[in-house]
């Protein structure tokens, strides 16, 4: 039994560090980092030309983590800030961001919500002054030349907050993003329809649960990665099953920060590798203790 835990160690130690073998540091870099804010999401992308761009901001309370983690990465400035969508465990933590770090400038999907999460979001922005700009969908967000973001998908009347969720393909030479927010299963379609959506790494919409994720989708993405971005201890029961048995059907490694907490993805455009915070090690040895 040590010695299979031993090589099971071994394998998922080279999955993690090289997942890609054509990974080079002699070219300019995309950092993407998946934030462990526990039930919620937030997303930090420094571009190739040192751009930063901050998509969600976690449930409220998430704010001083986030203005921590921006600090370790030398960041006191964004260049963007993305909310996907006004449901309060993805702009939860953005008017603390807000006061603590300048942001240039705002994409929202210009849905309102009744919310005091919300009114403290737009108050914030209004004290501030901060110029925001109303997501479209087929838009592109010029901020980097070397790589492409495409919007492809955006509030439209009628939608609940999930189905107006801002959903990017980030882009850099052959590496490509699919950051999924909440959309739910008619936006997948819809999607597949429109664009081309193979991805190597997607960000799995709406935390796991039922209402994403169908196996049509994830065959035309066909991921080498998938992220997971939720808390071990919600009420939702995120992830279900069948979105992880969905995961496992197409091969895609799963990673997960209720798992292994922070979690950062290096590409040159070519090839990549994933590092996670928390030690995967320990995560297998205390699991088959």
């Amino acid at each position: 039994m040590k010695r299979w835990l031993s090589v099971i160690i071994i394998i998922h130690i080279c999955l993690i560090a090289y997942p890609n073998n054509s990974y080079s540091e002699d070219t300019p870099n995309m950092q993407v980092h998946f934030i462990d804010v526990g039930q919620g999401d937030s997303i930090l992308i420094e571009t190739p030309l040192d751009k930063t761009i901050l998509i969600d901001g976690g449930p409220p309370g998430s704010g001083k983590k986030i203005i921590s983690y921006l600090k370790s990465q030398g960041i006191a400035e964004l260049d963007l800030l993305v909310a996907t969508h006004p449901d309060m465990d993805h702009i939860g933590g953005l008017p603390e961001v807000m006061k603590a770090v300048t942001v240039n400038e705002i994409l929202d999907t210009g849905k309102l919500h009744p919310t005091r999460t919300f009114a403290k979001y737009i108050s914030e922005i209004r004290k501030q002054n901060i110029p925001v700009q109303i997501a479209e969908k087929n838009d592109t967000i010029e901020i980097d030349p070397l790589i492409n973001i495409e919007i492809w998908n955006a509030y439209e009347k009628f939608k609940n907050n999930n189905k107006s969720s801002i959903v990017l393909k980030v882009s850099y030479k052959e590496m490509d993003f699919l950051l999924m927010s909440d959309v739910e299963k008619q936006q997948e379609k819809k999607i597949m329809e429109d664009y081309d959506v193979e991805s190597e790494i997607i960000k799995v919409g709406h935390h796991g649960s039922k209402t994403s994720s169908s196996l049509e989708f994830l065959q035309e993405v066909n991921p080498e990665i998938a992220i997971l971005t939720y808390s071990k201890d919600n009420n939702y029961g995120h992830p279900v099953d069948q979105v992880i048995d969905n995961l496992y059907s197409v091969n895609a490694l799963i990673y997960s920060t209720a798992a292994l907490g922070d979690l950062v993805i290096y590409t040159d455009g070519g090839g990549y590798f994933v590092i996670p915070k928390k030690d995967p090690i320990s995560n297998i040895i205390n699991a088959a203790s």
